[in-house]
């Protein structure tokens, strides 16, 4: 599986106004009760996401969509857009590694971007980890096994998650 790591993935000024914006601002952030399919109810694992958009439902199109689709979709050459979610995973005392899982059940392109460095991760099934570090793209075919974690050193880990093709 090739994975793309791109440090100072946008330019200075458009990352800092983003930054800011999911760090400082009022933003609606929704309980998510799983993580993923390697998940349940009962693990006590959970994060918050913000749906920006999402093509399976028509009436998910977050009002801060145009904050953040112009620029990715020049950055990434986006032919057409499934989701893009933020997503903001808790502190807890030590870091917890999440189950692999594949955004999608079929090949898509998939874009990883971290709004904050913090020890959380990426993880991958080759065992490939990625750490998390503030305005850093990871590029990789999201139908392939991957992971997250949590961090244990900042409040949050909080990333954008876009999968298209």
């Amino acid at each position: 599986m090739e994975v793309i790591v791109i440090d100072d993935f946008l330019p200075y000024n458009d990352f800092k106004n983003l930054q800011n914006f999911v760090m400082d601002s009022d933003l609606s952030w929704f309980f998510n009760p799983v993580l993923n399919t390697g998940h349940d109810t009962t693990d006590y694992t959970c994060y918050f996401t913000h749906a920006l958009f999402n093509m399976k439902k028509s009436y998910i199109f977050s009002e801060f969509y145009h904050m953040f689709g112009p620029l990715f979709y020049e950055k990434l050459e986006i032919k057409s857009l499934i989701r893009m979610k933020l997503n903001l995973y808790s502190y807890t005392e030590t870091t917890q590694k999440h189950a692999l899982h594949r955004d999608y059940p079929f090949p898509h392109k998939g874009c990883l971007f971290s709004f904050n460095t913090c020890n959380g991760a990426t993880h991958f099934q080759d065992g490939t980890s990625i750490d998390s570090v503030e305005n850093r793209a990871i590029l990789f075919d999201a139908y392939e096994l991957h992971g997250s974690t949590s961090c244990s050193d900042a409040k949050a880990r909080i990333n954008l998650n876009v999968n298209y093709f």
